[in-house]
């Protein structure tokens, strides 16, 4: 039988997104402090986001109110790479995107906080944008997930196929 194993991975529900997203936009066409600002919110390509409206203030609230949104759907704001407000005409719009994938140089990261801080016999590789980790225990392996929860890599970690 081959060793206990479990992938680290940085996806986000893009269900969950875009109900974000959609009581996002409906807060901000209901809300009395947006009223005739013109503030919007809508999707840019795969996971892109742009944020329009009139005032600078207004376009870094309406991106408060998407956050806010995000935490209560449970995605991480480490997912959330976002600019700030730029003028674009008479608007002022605030573009982002929703980040999947562990990048390379973060996923080599992660491997050598585990050679150096995790258990002994504990093995991490990398496949493409996630990272699978193995070991000869059970117990190691929930050691790593203690010890990658704790550490702060600036992505959004979540854990599956733990075998």
């Amino acid at each position: 039988m081959a060793d206990p194993s479990f992938d680290v991975v940085s996806k986000i529900d893009r269900q969950e997104a875009d109900n974000a997203l959609n009581q996002a936009a409906k807060e901000l066409s209901q809300r009395f402090d947006f009223r005739g600002t013109n503030a919007s919110i809508a999707w840019s390509g795969e996971l892109g986001i742009t944020i329009k409206a009139d005032t600078e203030e207004r376009a870094a609230a309406a991106l408060e109110v998407f956050k806010e949104k995000l935490i209560k759907r449970s995605i991480s704001l480490k997912a959330l790479d976002a600019d700030e407000p730029k003028v674009s005409g008479k608007q002022y719009v605030v573009t982002g995107s929703l980040k999947q994938g562990i990048e390379t140089d973060i996923a080599k990261k992660i491997s050598k906080a585990i050679r150096d801080e995790g258990p002994k016999g504990v093995q991490a590789q990398i496949q493409g944008d996630q990272l699978r980790v193995s070991g000869k225990k059970r117990d190691d392996l929930q050691a790593v997930i203690a010890l990658l929860k704790a550490g702060d890599f600036g992505v959004a970690l979540q854990f599956d196929n733990y075998r």
